[in-house]
């Protein structure tokens, strides 16, 4: 592993392929500006210190434009690379300037059958008067933000940067109340699965595939436990007062989570022991089945054995009727048994 301290080389560590692209929204009480551009040169002109900009960044692939976009807005370097690295742990950081949050955007992908949950890179950067976001690839997580600002909802435009941060970060808690409530609701439907008489020979897999997709999540997410109070702190400069109480709803909706990805864990435990449970009981079926099968030809073996012995004076060979006589008692001794069973229910 490259040390990054001693590399000026910037690396963009994901698989998106996506251009970079810029989508920047500026705007204050009375007025809304709007442009888009591949640099940080083609927006410049609208960029205003006297209004709160939003830009947002999707593609990572062109890292000198992202370089290009760190050093207009003053963001130290290796705050730069956190950006470039979408393996870097969840974090929220206080710099003099800025607040630095990086956060995990999940979705389920539809076109595979297991259900796997795709992830991706979330970075903020909030100053005074601007918010950035940097997304690896195209996500419709933010569209309900920008529609909030062409019509001001809830007087949006009057408030300050922090506020849209709070709202940037709540839409990312709401896709993580999607994903855990899935989990959730996936985790129930197992559950009652397994709770049938018989259940499908497969659920062992799906319990793997989910446990999955929590231990992702919860990898994600997890961190924000500590991190998120960093926001809350008395001393911070750029999260105003008044905007405090949008700063606690999203903390709620983050121990929601928090508490069902705990609850989804003991599940998880319970559905393990209920599966292999289960595991044992078709096994101890299986034999108790067997058991049976040999119990009742136990009797029947024992006479076929004694009349197939070779001894010249068994009176019974000369019967006239002695074979059907051997079927009959047979066929009494092996029905008698079987009915006992089943009156004592054991099969």
């Amino acid at each position: 592993m490259m040390n990054n301290l001693l590399n000026e080389e910037l690396l963009y560590t994901g698989d998106s392929q996506i251009a970079t692209h810029l989508s920047l929204t500026s705007y204050n009480t009375t007025e809304i500006q709007e442009a888009t551009g591949t640099t940080i040169k083609d927006i410049s002109n609208t960029l205003n210190n006297n209004r709160i900009n939003w830009l947002q960044v999707c593609g990572m692939h062109n890292t000198e434009a992202i370089r290009d976009i760190c050093e207009h807005f003053e963001i130290d370097f290796l705050v730069l690379q956190d950006i470039l690295n979408v393996d870097h742990p969840t974090k929220i950081e206080e710099h003099d300037n800025y607040m630095f949050v990086i956060m995990k955007l999940y979705r389920f992908n539809e076109a595979n059958p297991d259900g796997e949950l795709e992830q991706q890179q979330v970075a903020i950067v909030q100053g005074v008067n601007f918010v950035i976001t940097f997304l690896e690839w195209e996500s419709p997580i933010f569209d309900g933000i920008v529609k909030a600002l062409h019509n001001n909802t809830l007087k949006i435009r009057t408030r300050q940067s922090d506020y849209l941060l709070s709202v940037v970060l709540n839409s990312l808690v709401a896709n993580y109340t999607y994903i855990v409530n899935a989990i959730d609701d996936a985790l129930e439907d197992l559950e009652e699965e397994l709770l049938k008489t018989t259940s499908s020979n497969d659920i062992g897999v799906q319990i793997q595939s989910i446990r999955r997709q929590h231990l992702k999540i919860k990898k994600g997410i997890y961190p924000l436990k500590d991190q998120y109070s960093k926001l809350l702190r008395a001393d911070n400069l750029l999260v105003h007062k008044v905007n405090r109480a949008f700063f606690n709803d999203v903390n709620d909706h983050l121990q929601f989570v928090l508490q069902t990805i705990e609850i989804c864990r003991e599940t998880f435990s319970s559905l393990v022991d209920l599966y292999i449970s289960n595991n044992d009981l078709k096994r101890n079926d299986i034999m108790k089945r067997l058991t049976i099968v040999s119990t009742i030809f136990i009797p029947i073996t024992f006479l076929a054995g004694v009349w197939g012995m070779n001894f010249g004076l068994m009176p019974e060979l000369s019967w006239k009727y002695g074979y059907l006589v051997a079927w009959a008692i047979m066929i009494v001794i092996g029905g008698g048994t079987y009915l006992f069973f089943k009156k004592k229910e054991w099969y």
